[in-house]
């Protein structure tokens, strides 16, 4: 080997190293992986930051933006709702969920649409007395297999596209994939509704969502006394004075004819003001024995809803509503606790309980550190929990009726959806470009603020992206990629050629198993060439195979961010996902292989 080879592969197995350790965010992983190549100079300077101006950055950065836009307008949700009507039988619940899913995932970001269903099918178990494990698996496993279907499915997709213009064809279409997609998509469909809910394991069920959450606490009413310490201070002084000892929620405050809902932390108590407490009799008793407030009367939920709605003609009194709310795997919650975020100072809601893997947390509620998964239940006006939701990534299960986005302009997203899928099709304007536009027309419909536009972008995986390209270039330039094509054709001389696009298809599988699929993509894809040109074949089959191989990664909670959300709301160890994850990997392959050597013959 060479030196710049043997600098090429060493950089790429610390690389790999610091994937599987998992210690650094993947994107900054690149990035050290791209300063590695840079200033060994194994790739030129100007060549460095190339990968930002890629079509297929492009590309995977406007698919982000157009799904959330989606989203905003409530065009997947409309069609998630939809799915409460199917009924309890499991065999129905599980094929309404994973054909959802992977439909919707060929078309938008595939953890996009996991995250949108994932509330509905954990209330569909909690409804029909099921466990969430039952369901959430296979969900994740359903969005991997959806992404195959088209171009736009998922980020190694685009990728392979861009490769293949390499070879002196043109980049590969919006439905070139749909063949071999489709065909594993409904294999692989078929064997989660018949067989998935036996090999996920049975967690304990909640046998109903009244079960989840026990929220029986008192609503009780403290008045201000005019001897009290506290009076002339701030509710957050009285909060912070008793949260080593006790749990409670501030749900209203009455000051005379004036009722303030969730008022503001920093409010001032003046004497005879009411204090609406929600908290168990224990943090009850030593919020009374610290404070001295003196208890007026404890209250139920139900005589407190009759209570507000006596007052609904009151223009200062403003019904409070209860919503249950799962956290998504971008939400801001994630690692932090409701004490360092000010949830209640910032947004103006109460957080009254939290349930993580189907059980409620019996912890402090502000020393709870949040994972993906969990489900709060949640305080607020309508209109305030809607817009909260939206700010702290949160998607609201699909008992409580709240829906997130603008569905009347279901129809304007839509037809603007659609005609990028046709500009595409056509081959009117480069893939890119098509997209780009449409993020345009979506921001101009107004169903993309200017404020949500960037958010929703999936920045970690654009920074991969961007950095990996040149990394894999330099691969490429440095012989490192012959170097293991001529290995690959070693063992390909003594067997036949199809079993050649077998090896590259499992070996992609088990890269994506342990590193991100964008980046295995990238690193897999110019081996396909290189062994394509050693074989004297069409590459065409060979980047399918990879394709396919970084697309369907089921063995670990890591491979894949649709993984990792479901771990924790379906209380799935590491083991777990062999379990189902082997079978299915085996199933796709002996699908793929000869729908991939029938539309792409070698």
């Amino acid at each position: 080997m060479t030196t710049d080879q043997i600098i090429i592969f060493a950089v790429l197995a610390a690389t790999l190293g610091l994937f599987i350790w998992d210690k650094l965010r993947y994107d900054i992983v690149a990035i050290l992986a791209l300063l590695s190549v840079a200033l060994t100079g194994l790739i030129p300077a100007d060549k460095v930051f190339s990968g930002l101006a890629h079509p297929a950055v492009v590309t995977v950065a406007a698919v982000s933006i157009l799904g959330q836009a989606l989203v905003n307008a409530g065009v997947v949700d409309a069609i998630a709702r939809q799915l409460t009507r199917v009924g309890n039988h499991p065999t129905m619940q599980m094929a309404a969920l994973t054909v959802t899913v992977a439909v919707c995932s060929g078309f938008m970001n595939n953890v996009g649409a996991l995250a949108l269903l994932m509330p509905v099918a954990i209330w569909m178990s909690r409804q029909s007395g099921h466990s969430p494990s039952m369901f959430l698996m296979p969900l994740a496993f359903g969005s991997l297999l959806g992404g195959c279907l088209t171009l736009i499915g998922t980020p190694p997709n685009i990728i392979i596209a861009s490769y293949r213009t390499q070879t002196d064809a043109p980049a590969f279409g919006m439905f070139d994939f749909l063949p071999v997609g489709a065909a594993i998509t409904l294999v692989g469909v078929i064997f989660l509704v018949l067989f998935g809910r036996f090999l996920t394991p049975q967690r304990q069920a909640t046998n109903s969502e009244d079960e989840l959450f026990e929220i029986n606490s008192y609503l009780t009413e403290l008045s201000v006394p005019e001897e009290s310490d506290y009076m002339g201070r701030s509710l957050m002084d009285l909060v912070a004075a008793v949260e080593d000892e006790a749990d409670i929620t501030v749900v209203a405050l009455v000051r005379g004819d004036d009722r303030f809902n969730t008022p503001s932390m920093y409010k001032v108590l003046q004497q005879d003001d009411v204090l609406l407490i929600k908290a168990d009799p224990d943090s009850l008793k030593a919020l009374t024995d610290i404070t001295k407030l003196k208890l007026t009367g404890g209250k139920t939920d139900q005589q407190i809803e009759d209570e507000k709605k006596e007052k609904s003609e009151s223009k200062k009194t403003e019904n409070l509503d209860v919503a249950e709310a799962i956290l998504a795997h971008d939400s801001i919650l994630i690692g932090n606790t409701l004490s360092s975020l000010s949830i209640r100072q910032r947004y103006g809601v109460n957080i009254l309980a939290v349930a993580r893997q189907g059980h409620q947390l019996d912890q402090r509620l502000h020393k709870i550190r949040f994972v993906a998964g969990d489900i709060l239940l949640m305080q607020g006006s309508e209109d305030v929990l809607k817009s909260v939701m939206v700010d702290l990534g949160c998607l609201p299960l699909a008992s409580r009726g709240l829906s997130l986005g603008q569905p009347r302009k279901v129809a304007i997203a839509s037809l603007i959806f659609v005609a990028v899928i046709l500009l595409i099709m056509f081959d009117a304007i480069p893939t890119a470009t098509a997209m780009v536009a449409g993020v345009a027309a979506m921001f101009f419909a107004g169903l993309l603020p200017i404020a949500k536009l960037y958010k929703s972008l999936d920045l970690p995986v654009i920074v991969l992206l961007a950095a990996m390209l040149p990394v894999g270039q330099a691969l490429e330039t440095t012989g490192g990629s012959e170097l293991i094509t001529s290995l690959l054709l070693n063992m390909a001389e003594s067997t036949p050629p199809a079993m050649t696009l077998v090896i590259l298809m499992v070996a992609t599988m088990l890269l994506s198993n342990i590193i991100n699929n964008a980046a295995a993509a990238i690193l897999a894809a110019p081996i396909a060439l290189s062994v394509a040109s050693g074989m004297e074949v069409s590459a065409d089959p060979l980047l399918m195979a990879v394709a396919i191989g970084a697309s369907c990664a089921f063995l670990t909670p890591i491979a894949h961010q649709s993984n990792t959300l479901v771990m924790e709301p379906g209380g799935y160890s590491f083991a777990d996902y062999w379990r189902l994850g082997l079978p299915i990997s085996i199933l796709v392959i002996l699908t793929a292989l000869p729908v991939i050597l029938w539309v792409w013959p070698l």
